[in-house]
């Protein structure tokens, strides 16, 4: 999923530069996409989500095997655990150049002691195997200096969508219409949009009570995204079904979000934890107000006041007295969607990301070169 829906253009655009590209995950329903782009796919079956010592250790093993066959140039890791394990096997294995790209370190500083802990001393080990950290969020900076990982490695990368394609004009005609009779609403109705993987660390429970208590008001909430039962603290079919009798839809996984974005008039983000979230880039720059916790990524993202409102993660009130500001003001909605599409043309053009990352890579096997040479 993650190389399908977050990372195909950057990976289309390495080819398209030059570049031989191989993705590494587990197998499943988003691999044929990969491959219709051109983008060769290995399949490392043991790599899942949910958290397994045993499998865990043959998911690295399975690494380690298949960057033995593929003997590449560059392995460049994203996400927590295949960043762990694939900077770790393709370290161990000698490939030339590693790179990481950090979506969001999985502790933050206010979590409990025993959790940074972990997740800061595993993210310490596998910087020793790295040759670069491209960090997301700037906000991760400070905490990896203090881990000890040196400042040659680190760069702040930021994060970007295809602003050609997240635009109002990109829209398919009567797009809004189609997907609001999808959902029973007429356009009199305020619609507010969550997209994300069905977790409770998306905000979910925050999204359903706010649901309950605006049960009354000119709105509706409709969420977008994938069910993942096998994910610890996965959002289940029951309680799917109670808050549907808050008149929450769900939509599952959508292939024409674009289109979908359109049938929405508010975007609301209740996550506990973001690197830099691309659904709340791709809602402001489809001329969405935004309304997010007070966390990192959240905070570049949104201009609190300006392109939407911020409020304290598991806050309901705050979410609830946000929403309210937008769905009861037309004009505010209009203007700070308006300003979220000027900021998102200035700081989400994901062509940044892929010139920065393949300037990383050239430097990285130039100065790899340079070492050969000398030695």
């Amino acid at each position: 999923m993650s190389l399908d829906w977050l990372l195909r253009p950057q990976l289309e655009a390495f080819a398209d530069a030059g570049f031989q590209v191989i993705g590494m995950s587990a197998p499943g329903p988003h691999v044929a996409a990969l491959t219709a782009s051109g983008i060769e796919h290995v399949a490392v079956k043991s790599l899942t989500r949910a958290m397994s010592p045993t499998r865990d250790l043959r998911a690295f093993r399975e690494l380690r095997a298949a960057l033995r066959r593929v003997q590449p140039d560059i392995v460049h890791t994203h996400n927590p655990k295949p960043g762990l394990l694939g900077r770790v096997a393709a370290r161990s294995v000698g490939v030339p150049v590693v790179v990481n790209t950090v979506h969001g370190l999985y502790a933050l500083p206010e979590d409990p002691l025993a959790k940074r802990l972990v997740v800061y001393g595993l993210e310490r080990v596998a910087a020793t195997c790295s040759d670069a950290e491209l960090l997301q969020s700037p906000e991760d900076l400070p905490v990896l200096r203090r881990l000890g990982i040196p400042h040659a490695k680190l760069s702040v990368l930021g994060n970007g969508i295809d602003l050609d394609r997240f635009r109002p004009g990109a829209v398919t005609p009567g797009a809004r219409e189609r997907i609001r009779a999808e959902l029973g609403v007429d356009d009199s109705t305020v619609v507010v949009g969550v997209v994300g993987r069905l977790v409770w660390e998306k905000g979910y429970a925050t999204v359903f009570e706010a649901a309950r208590e605006m049960v009354d008001d000119n709105c509706c909430f409709v969420v977008v995204g994938p069910a993942e039962p096998d994910k610890a603290g996965a959002v289940s079919a029951a309680d799917r079904r109670e808050a549907a009798t808050s008149g929450v839809r769900f939509l599952g996984a959508r292939d024409d979000m674009v289109d979908v974005y359109s049938a929405f008039d508010v975007y609301a983000l209740a996550s506990h934890r973001e690197g830099f979230p691309r659904s709340a880039m791709e809602a402001a720059a489809l001329s969405l107000p935004v309304v997010a916790t007070d966390i990192r990524g959240c905070r570049q993202v949104v201009a609190d006041g300006a392109t939407g409102f911020l409020f304290a993660v598991d806050d309901t009130a705050g979410l609830v007295g946000a929403l309210r500001r937008l769905v009861d003001d037309p004009r505010r909605r209009r203007q700070f969607g308006a300003a979220a599409r000027r900021r998102a043309e200035e700081h989400f053009d994901d062509r940044d990301v892929i010139a920065k990352t393949l300037r990383t890579y050239d430097w990285l096997l130039g100065t790899r070169a340079e070492r050969v040479v000398t030695a």
